[in-house]
């Protein structure tokens, strides 16, 4: 299989897993402790286009960065980890310049962002290289040698 046909199809997967985790995380956590936290800085409208390119950019560097799908012998701890820090600097960049140039932004808001962004990569990347590998487009790594 094709290097650029192994990421789109890793790109695919990956925006059908992160839509699905990500959007379960903001109905059930993410919306309350924002509108606990930030109150009236939250916009009174949903902006479908601003939030579609964010989970388009943002899995295109989760997959690039994170499952690699031009190493399809890559092991599953290191996609995770790159997936993670992908999440955490991602997400830290947001959450710190927040913090630094909204008035009201809190610190709270800012941590919770960060471990979101951290697990959100590590999740999408896991569970999207599982898929991945049961379809065949990435190899299980064999394990190292002893010695």
């Amino acid at each position: 299989m094709s290097t650029l046909r192994r990421w789109l199809i890793a790109y695919a997967t990956a925006l059908v897993v992160f839509t699905l985790v990500d959007g379960t995380w903001i109905a059930l956590v993410a919306f309350g402790v924002y509108r606990a936290e930030l109150g009236s800085l939250m916009a009174e409208t949903f902006p479908p286009l601003a939030a579609a390119a964010f989970y388009l950019g943002y899995v295109a560097g989760l997959v690039h960065f994170g499952l690699q799908p031009q190493r399809p012998d890559l092991s599953l701890g290191r996609r995770v980890l790159s997936g993670a820090l992908f999440g955490m600097f991602t997400y830290g960049t947001w959450g710190l310049t927040a913090l630094v140039v909204i008035k009201g932004f809190t610190a709270f808001v800012a941590v919770t962002d960060i471990a979101w962004g951290m697990a959100l990569g590590a999740i999408v990347t896991f569970l999207s290289t599982l898929l991945l590998r049961r379809f065949g487009v990435l190899k299980p790594s064999e394990p190292a040698p002893l010695g």
